[in-house]
Parts: structure tokens; C-alpha cells; sequence
């Protein structure tokens, strides 16, 4: 498993990805047809940080929670990180044996296969994969 991306929240895209790009050095690259706005930015090749607009819209894909009540609350602007991971059966037995609530999506676009789940301090941890072959 290895770290993917960070996702970061923001009342401001624009100067949050100014930020980025010009002192970090990272390149606005591209991004799957989302029904919200965002950058995803990346390092040579790969999308490292991800930008999203800050409040529940964007949030539906945590773990029992379909109407974003109170996801405002907690992790601030740290919205989520990722992992790729290259174990899903092994991931999903794990977590059917904790008796973790988890969502399973397919991202638009690439056939992504993404795990979330509710961590610890209601930080939401995804675990990609690769597309079913």
C-alpha cells in the first residue's frame, strides 16, 4: 500500500490552488468529469492533492452519513487521504470483521475501484485499486 493523495477543502479554489502551484511547484492537471468543481494537482506525473469547495455537498461518500449533517465538524480542512492499495478483498474482509461501515464507489472516468471509511477523529481514510481487469 502506498500513500496516493491528499484532499484538501477550501472556501477558496482559486487562491488555495494559486498556492500550491506557485510555491509548492505542483501543475493543475486533470480531473474526471465530477458534478462539483475542484483541481486535482500533481508531481510529475501524479495527482497528489486534490482541492474541493469546503461544506457537506461534496461529502456523500462518507460512511453513513447521506445528508452531510455535521460534517462540517472535525478534520477542518483535511477532508480525506488516500491509499493505493492492491489487497480489496483482503481490505473489505478486514472491514466487515471490525464491523466498519464502509461505501464502495467506481470513479468516473477511470474504473477506479475506492473504498471509504470513517478512521479515528471522523477522518475519512479511502483505499483505491485498480479497475476489475
Amino acid at each position: 500500500m502506498r500513500l496516493d493523495h491528499l484532499t484538501v477543502r477550501t472556501d477558496d479554489l482559486e487562491a488555495t490552488k494559486d498556492f500550491f502551484v506557485d510555491v509548492l511547484g505542483l501543475a493543475v492537471g486533470e480531473r474526471p468529469a465530477f458534478r462539483f468543481p475542484g483541481y486535482w494537482l500533481y508531481n510529475r506525473e501524479r495527482p497528489i492533492v486534490h482541492l474541493v469547495p469546503a461544506g457537506p455537498a461534496q461529502r456523500s461518500y462518507v460512511p453513513g452519513r447521506r445528508d452531510g449533517a455535521g460534517l462540517d465538524q472535525g478534520t477542518g480542512a483535511v477532508d480525506h487521504v488516500a491509499f493505493f492499495g492492491d489487497d480489496h478483498d483482503g481490505l473489505i474482509a478486514r472491514l466487515k470483521r471490525r464491523k466498519l461501515e464502509f461505501t464502495e464507489r467506481t470513479q468516473v472516468g477511470t474504473g477506479t475501484r475506492q473504498v471509504f471509511v470513517a478512521g479515528p477523529h471522523s477522518l475519512v481514510v479511502e483505499i483505491d485499486f485498480a479497475p476489475k481487469a
